[in-house]
């Protein structure tokens, strides 16, 4: 199934990862887990001010962090619009650029990697996974790697673009 995901990207701040690459890395992982459904989901990458101001907003803590997830599915409305329009709302995630590039370094791997982990993260948490203990943790981690292993070539392409 090829194009069953429609994608919109807000790009507040430059990556070495291209539109058409986050579609393929999203439309791989939704369909290594199962869904089928035609979908739609956004991706913001942006500042770390910009996410503070989100994470104080939703979740009243006044900081910045990595990844947000909006899931669509928690609320009504995206149920009853699927119904419909036979489109699946899957919801935002928003990632911030800066804090993502800092990871990297600490970790040592390219950002185009971080990116990617934190955008599985975040898509992981729009499907209805959550993390409220450790052992929830640990299987949405493991989860993230299998994702993660499924687009690892064109992770490392996308590594090769940065300047």
């Amino acid at each position: 199934m090829k194009g069953f995901l429609d994608l919109y990207l807000e790009q507040k701040v430059p990556t070495p990862v291209e539109e058409a690459t986050w579609r393929r890395w999203f439309e791989a992982w939704l369909r290594q887990l199962g869904v089928t459904d035609p979908c739609e989901l956004s991706l913001c990458l942006t500042s770390d001010e910009h996410i503070r101001q989100l994470n104080r907003d939703f979740r009243h803590i006044d900081a910045p962090t990595d990844v947000l997830a909006f899931a669509a599915e928690e609320m009504v409305t995206p149920v009853e619009l699927q119904k419909l329009t036979g489109v699946r709302l899957l919801g935002d995630i928003v990632i911030s650029v800066p804090t993502a590039c800092a990871q990297a370094k600490a970790q040592g791997h390219p950002l185009s990697h971080e990116l990617a982990w934190l955008a599985s993260h975040g898509l992981l948490h729009l499907l209805g996974w959550d993390h409220p203990d450790e052992l929830s943790l640990q299987r949405m981690l493991q989860q993230q790697q299998h994702l993660l292993a499924a687009i690892q070539e064109e992770v490392e392409v996308a590594h090769g673009q940065q300047s």
